[in-house]
């Protein structure tokens, strides 16, 4: 298993996913305070200023142990979100998975498309054995886009976390590299 150096661009129907640069970091700042995404992700941590996500998305291709790529609508080119693979594990040969959509790329497939593909990458190029995830209860859209794209509920953290004065669980989810080998050899 080699790391995380190298940054694809990897190409699906509907959307390709390329290497940040410092010049997403304007449409980026957009899509991290949308209401929807901060909703379901959580508020930044820290002030979000524009030179700190230049910064931030400027080095993504700088750091070996992980892979952040911009979601772009194929068609447009237009940047509409990010997945990551982060917190690589080289011995247990995994990660854990995350992902926002902004508005406008939302309820065309985008990120059901770009989730198969970054997870297909972490198996078939990397060899990655597992990748996991974490995703509020009450992010019904995100779930489904994870059980599609194989992954399985492995538990849920009741009442992890306060939003907004309620407490919310946290739904774990991963996938295995037999589990996504076997449904690949059924989708073709």
């Amino acid at each position: 298993m080699s790391d995380f150096s190298v940054k694809p661009v990897l190409t699906g129907d509907r959307t390709v996913l390329r290497p940040f640069t410092e010049a997403d970091a304007e449409v980026m700042v957009e899509i991290i305070e949308d209401p929807e995404v901060v909703r379901f992700t959580g508020a930044p941590s820290g002030e979000l200023t524009l030179e700190r996500l230049r910064s931030w998305y400027g080095t993504r291709s700088e750091q070996p142990d992980r892979l952040d790529l911009a979601v772009t609508d194929r068609a447009t080119g237009e940047l509409v979100g990010e997945v990551v693979l982060y917190e690589w594990d080289s011995d247990a040969r995994s990660c854990t998975f995350r992902t926002l959509i902004g508005p406008r790329g939302r309820d065309r497939g985008l990120g059901t498309e770009a989730t198969r593909l970054i997870v297909g990458h972490g198996f078939e190029q990397l060899g990655l054995h597992r990748i996991e995830l974490e995703a509020y209860g009450y992010n019904a859209r995100a779930l489904r886009v994870y059980e599609k794209a194989g992954f399985v509920v492995e538990g849920v953290r009741r009442e992890a976390d306060l939003r907004d004065g309620e407490w919310v669980d946290w739904v774990i989810m991963g996938i295995l590299d037999r589990e996504w080998a076997a449904l690949s050899s059924t989708a073709r």
